[in-house]
């Protein structure tokens, strides 16, 4: 009873927020000890293992990507191939922040493609200025009253609306439902690739995470089995949110509504956006060391973590030692060759005969420490402790099986009733908490659950995970939402009509993939030995 004090405590602290996520994650190594649950030793060995190294990685990657630009040259070459109509460019832009969104910080991701898809919509509207001033008076006089009727028009960002402020007259700005779908295309797509991949989001570390302390003898979750499942539904899930979007605000299948002649920018109007993205491609010159080293590097790292333990064939670490070799070993390798490797290729002419060509000072590396430091988000590493804390405090108290001898009644219900009700509860109470902490509150009840009523732990806990990075309603649910509606001017009351579609849409999706396609990809037919 007094680990689960602890825990309540902590989830409490978790949802008000009363104390900072980061320092409530550290309570276990307060109270664990005085209340003789677990030594100091064994307590802080929970905020430091193989999935907190795993997620350092891949946070230092994110940082190095950023910093080369590479994110900036592959955004713009893929938008340059789909073309510049406004339903193809949101739709390249869509599946552009996911695939980004796969392998750095959901948060991070967001704060990339906004700029590319501001910069993409002000050129829009300077298109139509341009195309106005030349129309006759008729056409003219015509479209004025069918913007005045839509309150947007052709490209334009935002309408104006006067009132009352804390400065006196002061105008107030409210995004077209053109430009609403850029900023909504931005933090959706990031929140939808973040599940991608096992370094996608916070959630899925710690779901990886606390699978091993709470079942050490499970094979685990890699990070080959993780995409081969995940990546499918989250292709669906991105479409058909797009297409959510589509005919929410952009007139699909009504070609004859507001929104439709709205965003219809015409033939001149597409060249001149494909003109903008070439313009800002050619900006950036031809590839260089960095960008080319930090690309290799992120393929490489991308391929050691695939084939460690495919599945399908004996992985690299098989042939290299016969010890357990994790994916936090492939990620620690790549961050000390991003410091290794220099940034440009001074140092080849060190002894070039010419002195005005030898460097005068060492080459960088492709990233520096000063620039890790400042752009870490250290925190987390306390919040994904403090479930791996909860994880092991359940277990050596006993809170573990007290909990199964209550739960183990659930048998009578069918599974896949269970976990459409796990799945809605932890997509509901995301919007209102940080995904991680929702993830470490839920997590070691389904675990218990799922032993009690003995079928594969991952039946509930994956699904879980996945929905608990679900948040499309409110601002404050997740950082993608915050910054979409900071630089979109989006209210609330628009934020969270424009989240029906898309949290339908995951719940489904999720639901129907993780009981048909997941029961293949992760063997849960069977309940093994490893989970009792």
């Amino acid at each position: 009873m007094k680990c689960l004090y602890i825990i309540a405590l902590m989830a409490m602290f978790w949802v008000t927020e009363v104390l900072p996520l980061p320092i409530t994650g550290m309570i276990p190594v307060i109270l664990y000890p005085l209340m003789g649950i677990m030594s100091t030793n064994e307590t802080c060995l929970c905020y430091m293992n193989d999935t907190t190294m795993m997620f350092l990685g891949s946070l230092v990657i994110a940082v190095v990507i950023e910093n080369s630009g590479l994110h900036m040259r592959m955004a713009l070459l893929i938008i340059r191939i789909i073309g510049c109509s406004h339903r193809r460019l949101t739709l390249g832009l869509f599946f552009v922040t996911m695939f980004i969104s796969m392998w750095i910080s959901n948060t991070a991701a967001t704060a990339m493609m906004i700029p590319i898809m501001e910069t993409v919509l002000i050129e829009l509207e300077s298109v139509s200025f341009h195309l106005f001033r030349n129309l006759d008076y008729k056409t003219r006089k015509k479209i004025i009253f069918q913007i005045y009727l839509s309150q947007q028009g052709l490209g334009n960002m935002f309408v104006q609306k006067e009132g009352v402020t804390e400065e006196e007259g002061r105008e107030i700005k409210r995004p077209t439902h053109s430009t609403m779908v850029y900023y909504l295309v931005a933090a959706y797509a990031s929140t939808l690739g973040g599940t991608g991949t096992i370094v996608g989001s916070g959630t899925n570390l710690t779901l990886k995470g606390f699978l091993e302390k709470r079942f050490p003898n499970s094979p685990g979750i890699n990070f080959a089995s993780w995409m081969l499942y995940s990546v499918p539904p989250m292709l669906l899930m991105g479409l058909l949110t797009w297409l959510w979007l589509q005919v929410m605000y952009m007139g699909l299948f009504r070609p004859e509504s507001k929104d439709a002649r709205a965003i219809d920018i015409g033939q001149q109007g597409e060249r001149i956006a494909a003109g903008v993205i070439e313009k800002r491609y050619k900006e950036l010159g031809p590839i260089s060391w960095h960008e080319f080293s930090v690309g290799v590097l992120f393929i490489f790292v991308v391929l050691l973590w695939f084939f460690r333990s495919p599945g399908f064939m004996p992985g690299w670490a098989a042939y290299v030692t016969n010890l357990s070799v994790k994916d936090s070993t492939a990620a620690v390798c790549v961050t000390i060759l991003f410091f290794i490797i220099p940034s440009k290729l001074d140092f080849l002419y060190a002894f070039s005969k010419d002195p005005r060509k030898r460097p005068t000072k060492a080459s960088l590396g492709l990233i520096t420490w000063k620039m890790i430091n400042e752009k870490m988000h250290w925190s987390l590493i306390f919040v994904l402790g403090g479930g791996f804390a909860i994880s092991a405090g359940s277990t050596s108290s006993g809170l573990s099986e007290m909990l199964g001898h209550y739960l183990i009644g659930l048998q009578k219900i069918n599974v896949v009733a269970i976990m459409l009700i796990v799945c809605f509860f932890a997509e509901n109470v995301t919007e209102l908490t940080a995904n991680v902490a929702v993830a470490n509150i839920i997590l070691p009840v389904l675990a218990e659950m799922c032993v009690a009523i003995k079928i594969h732990p991952l039946y509930l806990m994956l699904p879980a995970t996945l929905c608990c990075s679900f948040s499309f309603h409110l601002p404050v649910g997740t950082p993608p939402n915050a910054i979409a509606s900071a630089a979109g001017h989006i209210k609330t009351k628009d934020f969270m009509i424009a989240g029906i579609g898309p949290s339908i849409i995951t719940l489904v999706v999720t639901v129907i993939a993780f009981s048909t396609w997941g029961k293949y990809v992760f063997n849960l037919s069977d309940f093994s030995e490893w989970a009792t």
